[in-house]
């Protein structure tokens, strides 16, 4: 982790009319808190199943949450960011939250990217879909990979590859059930004919402000949240399939200027999610659909590599512990390890 020049990250608030739509929308629709919408959970996740998920792995993590059979077998959805309320600092409830990135095959028109709300203590989940509201109090889906997530306070930093840092207030969690009886067209969405689709999702949480890089390169592949620093800083940085020379960059929080506090040379290839806490970085490096992964731990002296599960994907710290998410069909879970 070789400190580098920072300046190829610096970012620059772009609001435009972002703002506007999203109180547009929340005029007409009722928002929910997230323990509302844990509480109103319609799925179901499996402690300690689908063990596919960890191929050789061994030790086995010290916990880990499968998501149900539908979830496991779509070719749809992709499991890629992770972050929970100990990221947030006022969740008020453990939560884990997830993000998806929708995959579509033709015919099938592109749905965007979508939030889910897991209880480890319930067990239960729920999905939203994030969505771009405009002036005009409609609303579409974005179309990006949504890497990786950071929940900071009530925002949501979600990872743009190209352009940066999307920014979503989960404050404005918005229940369709408020606004009309039903979910209207699981085909459609935004607002037609006066009324409100979501490909059949019961929330929709509008993007409400946006961090753009300012110089074209830099990309954003995860997210994460260090609270061990002062202040707090916000991680991302650069997936690169065959190159050991990307960066990961830190900015502090809350995020006001969009210059980083610093960067560092990554040094490994396939880093899918890079968090650094206590003074230690912990990088997750994936393999294929049917090798494991590996834990990398830059410390003190050389870093150490640890077994990490199939297809591991963004990082965050909670409950003491180190937890990431898989993407691969049936070998999707939540998973934590020791620090």
């Amino acid at each position: 982790m070789v400190p580098a020049d920072k300046t190829a990250y610096t970012l620059r608030r772009v609001t435009g009319t972002l703002a506007e739509g999203a109180a547009k929308l929340a005029k007409e629709i009722e928002g929910a808190t997230v323990e509302a919408v844990l509480a109103k959970a319609n799925r179901a996740a499996m402690r300690r199943g689908v063990t596919a998920a960890l191929g050789t792995m061994r030790p086995r993590p010290a916990e880990w949450y499968a998501f149900d059979v539908k979830d496991q077998d779509t070719p749809d959805w992709y499991p890629q960011g992770l972050t929970g309320g100990e990221d947030s600092g006022s969740a008020g409830v453990p939560v884990f939250l997830a993000s998806w990135y929708f995959k579509p095959e033709p015919p099938v028109a592109e749905r965007g990217i979508r939030l889910t709300f897991l209880s480890p203590r319930t067990l239960r989940y729920q999905h939203a879909l994030l969505v771009e509201a405009r002036p005009d109090g409609s609303y579409g889906p974005i179309d990006i990979h949504a890497g990786g997530i950071g929940w900071y306070g009530d925002l949501l930093y979600v990872a743009d590859t190209v352009r940066g840092l999307r920014v979503f207030d989960l404050r404005n969690i918005l229940d369709l059930r408020t606004a009309q009886n039903d979910l209207g067209d699981p085909a459609r969405i935004g607002r037609h004919d006066g009324r409100f689709h979501a490909f059949g999702y019961r929330y929709v949480i509008p993007q409400t402000d946006f961090w753009r890089v300012t110089r074209p390169g830099a990309r954003f592949s995860f997210v994460g949240i260090d609270r061990s620093t002062t202040p707090h800083t916000l991680i991302s940085g650069e997936y690169a399939e065959d190159r050991t020379d990307r960066l990961v960059a830190r900015w502090d929080l809350e995020l006001t200027d969009g210059t980083p506090r610093d960067a560092f040379v990554l040094g490994h290839a396939k880093i899918q999610g890079a968090l650094s806490t206590g003074g230690a970085w912990y990088l997750s490096q994936a393999a294929d659909a049917s090798t494991n992964g590996r834990l990398i731990v830059h410390g003190d002296g050389e870093p150490v590599t640890r077994p990490f599960p199939i297809g591991p994907e963004d990082l965050t710290v909670q409950n003491g512990r180190l937890w990431s998410v898989t993407e691969y069909r049936n070998k999707r879970v939540v998973f934590g390890v020791s620090l």
